[in-house]
């Protein structure tokens, strides 16, 4: 948390602007203030603030969990992993908890980088597709077609729980809505991947798509005080709904442990027999 729905809608608001707020884009980066050292992974502290100085947001963007800044001459990144989040603030003097990086933009606003937990990382870079090399496909890719992610799925023998999650695979999904999609596809989160038929590729490809899509346009999930704004929570299906019965067929949501994570299911609409 954030995963792929909620660092969309961020990207999206920090582009498009929302209530006061205008959009980011051609706003030129006046000063930088780093409250906290240790989120910077490249460069080190002084090569940071007089690099970004003076630098134009060309666009902003996702790639997997990644958000992606694209200034005049390099790449601002930012991974939010646990509790991380980026707000514009008009009023400069009004002080904020958590706050670990502050840019401070030319039209009068700044830009924040909260994050309570502490584990969200920054990066300022030349070339982003270094670090991204690691990524799997992002799931709207167009080129991946059902007949290639069914061919990687049968590439590795894995869970697929832990498969999905894995952003090596597949870029941007995590707990929440890996628990949506499997139970849409009506797989068992512990299935073996290389024994999936091509109509349960098929059918797994687009419940993953489906529900990140109705992620985006619910704006994500809000389900603590980590991320704001989405309401995707009130949607669920299993995901934290565990013994209320399910929507399909009305069999109490299971919960077990798949990897160290917390993983939902219906035991009747995803059994783990392939038979189905």
């Amino acid at each position: 948390m954030p995963e792929l729905p909620e660092v969309e809608s961020i990207a999206r608001r920090l582009r498009e602007g929302v209530d006061q707020c205008p959009s980011l884009l051609g706003i030129r980066i006046s000063t930088a203030t780093l409250h906290w050292q240790r989120c910077l992974v490249t460069p080190d502290r002084d090569q940071f603030l007089s690099r970004i100085q003076q630098q134009e947001i060309v666009k902003i963007y996702r790639r997997g969990k990644f958000l992606a800044f694209e200034l005049s001459e390099d790449t601002l990144l930012f991974h939010l992993r646990m509790s991380g989040d980026l707000l514009v603030q008009a009023d400069r003097n009004t002080a904020m908890r958590h706050v670990r990086l502050t840019l401070e933009l030319d039209n009068g606003f700044a830009l924040l980088f909260l994050d309570p937990r502490k584990f969200g990382r920054i990066w300022l870079v030349r070339q982003p597709e270094e670090l991204f090399a690691d990524l799997g496909p992002e799931p709207f890719d167009p080129n991946l077609t059902v007949t290639q992610f069914h061919s990687l799925l049968h590439k590795v023998k894995r869970q697929l729980k832990p498969l999905l999650m894995d952003q090596s695979f597949l870029a941007g999904l995590g707990n929440i809505y890996t628990d949506e999609a499997l139970h849409r596809a009506g797989l068992h989160p512990l299935v073996i991947s290389n024994q999936l038929t091509i109509d349960q590729a098929t059918a797994l490809l687009t419940s993953i798509q489906d529900v990140l899509s109705e992620g985006i346009q619910r704006n994500g999930a809000s389900i603590d005080w980590v991320y704001r704004g989405g309401d995707f929570q009130n949607y669920f299906a299993v995901y934290q709904r565990t013994g209320e019965p399910c929507y399909r067929c009305g069999t109490p949501i299971e919960r077990i442990r798949v990897s160290q994570r917390s993983t939902h299911f219906c035991p009747k609409c995803q059994p783990l027999s392939l038979s189905h």
